[in-house]
């Protein structure tokens, strides 16, 4: 009992897994004509049985074969996959298990409720098939049969596969688990084998053509379609009619042109007009790549995104408006339009910042200088795209790594009053440098006092200096 629910789990989890199916409404019936073996000894009873699915393909010591026509089958498709069978089988019985007995006849009804797993090999040839019903079995006890009034109803497991030589014909096997409950060692296996046919097929929209052969089973349709409609009567089929309602032309999937330039209408937003393929149809009477339609200048040549209008550049720097940051100042493409400051900006900033001071061995700003770096913002929010390079300078009195902190903490303190005081952070950067750029000598307290400074410049000349000191 206990492997009998195994299979029964099986089946019906295998069963839940898809609603596809092989035989279907296209051809609900079939027909097998099918030999068949009966076997006691895999069965997990007692001696002399074997356990579960022992010596299982033992055909020659335990199987009961009657190589002959001995089992008809009767399958009807009852919708979501799944097929109803309806088995008469007859045998001999001359093994029960690993004994002999005397020849005793066997016959059976099933009915099974069977589910295809075709459709999850791609409806292929090949047709694994499960399924769970019951039945009635009888054998006719000559008195030395092991089991007497073996006349019971019987509780059915099937697993099975049909090899498919064409839609109607296939080779099919299986197996079927077969468990009696009142009578001890009857539940047997019972095996079969053969060809089954199916037939019945189905015209759906009466266009005389079998649904599984027409492509278009619900639409009545022609033979040299398949099946399939073709509505506008130009020789192409509905389906594959981008334009079914209208006769068209088949190198326009049957769609027309009526301006003649080449595009079909659908695609036309011009059809009335001939016009440019890469304008969708309409046309362009300035080469611009701007649609009559859509161009503000339509005898001007300008760029799409000005409407086909041209830019204009009122600071007359070589930028244009679109693109100036600052169009009404001139100044390098290179700042997008804007003015930079020259050397001589650069310079007036380095002289207020040489004046900016702080405490000793400290990055506080001191008050008095206050009045240099607002002088320093001011000049730099003049020049509102340009990046600039805040740098602080030691000299050599204290250990390197503590002179590059100091300097590093005092160029960061000069930032940080900058962007407080309206200057953009993002066009602000710093960088402390330590005793390493000395710019006069640190063997008198003169050069010492010029080396401890804060320097401005341009971020892209922190770049080259950069570059040049690797």
């Amino acid at each position: 009992m206990k492997h009998l629910s195994k299979i029964l789990f099986a089946t019906m989890l295998v069963l839940g897994i898809t609603s596809v199916s092989a035989q279907d409404a296209n051809n609900p019936w079939s027909i097998g004509v099918q030999t068949n073996a009966v076997d006691f000894y895999p069965t997990g009873e007692d001696a002399p049985l074997g356990g579960t699915f022992d010596e299982y393909f033992n055909t020659g010591d335990h199987w009961n074969f009657l190589p002959s026509v001995s089992r008809l089958t009767v399958g009807r498709y009852i919708g979501g996959g799944f097929v109803f069978e309806l088995a008469g089988s007859v045998n001999q019985i001359e093994q029960y298990g690993d004994m002999n007995v005397p020849q005793m006849a066997y016959y059976a009804v099933d009915g099974t409720f069977n589910y295809s797993l075709r459709a999850l090999l791609n409806d292929g040839w090949l047709d694994p098939v499960v399924g769970i019903g019951g039945g009635y079995t009888s054998i006719a006890d000559n008195g030395d049969f092991p089991i007497s009034d073996l006349n019971a109803a019987t509780l059915n497991g099937k697993v099975g596969v049909n090899f498919w030589f064409t839609d109607n014909i296939a080779l099919t096997l299986e197996s079927n688990y077969k468990h009696v409950f009142d009578v001890d060692g009857a539940t047997h296996f019972q095996h079969a084998g053969g060809v089954k046919f199916m037939f019945g097929g189905t015209d759906s929209d009466g266009d005389g053509i079998y649904d599984k052969d027409d492509e278009c089973p619900e639409t009545p349709g022609l033979p040299e379609f398949n099946g399939c409609p073709d509505t506008d009567g130009d020789g192409i089929e509905d389906r594959m009619d981008e334009c079914p309602e209208e006769a068209g032309l088949a190198e326009f999937d049957g769609c027309a042109d009526t301006d003649g330039d080449g595009i079909a209408n659908p695609d036309d937003e011009c059809p009335e007009v001939a016009g440019l393929a890469e304008l969708n149809g309409c046309p362009d009477a300035d080469g611009d790549g701007v649609a009559d339609g859509d161009d503000d200048c339509p005898n001007e040549a300008g760029p799409v995104e000005n409407d086909g209008c041209p830019y204009e550049d009122m600071d007359e720097d070589g930028v244009l408006d679109k693109d100036d940051e600052c169009p009404e100042l001139a100044g390098p493409a290179a700042n997008d339009g804007c003015p930079e400051p020259d050397v001589a900006i650069i310079t007036e900033l380095n002289e207020y910042s040489q004046t900016v001071l702080f405490d000793l061995n400290k990055a506080t700003i001191r008050e008095e200088s206050e009045d240099a770096l607002e002088a320093i913002a001011e000049i730099m929010n003049e020049y509102p795209n340009t990046i600039f390079h805040i740098e602080g300078h030691t000299d050599s009195t204290g250990s390197a790594e503590y002179n590059e902190e100091l300097s590093r903490e005092r160029a960061e303190s000069v930032e940080l009053w900058l962007e407080e005081n309206g200057v953009p952070s993002s066009r602000l950067t710093s960088e402390g440098y330590g005793e390493t750029r000395p710019i006069a000598t640190n063997n008198t307290a003169a050069g010492r006092q010029e080396n401890r400074r804060v320097e401005i410049s341009l971020d892209k000349n922190k770049e080259v200096k950069d570059s040049s000191m690797e």
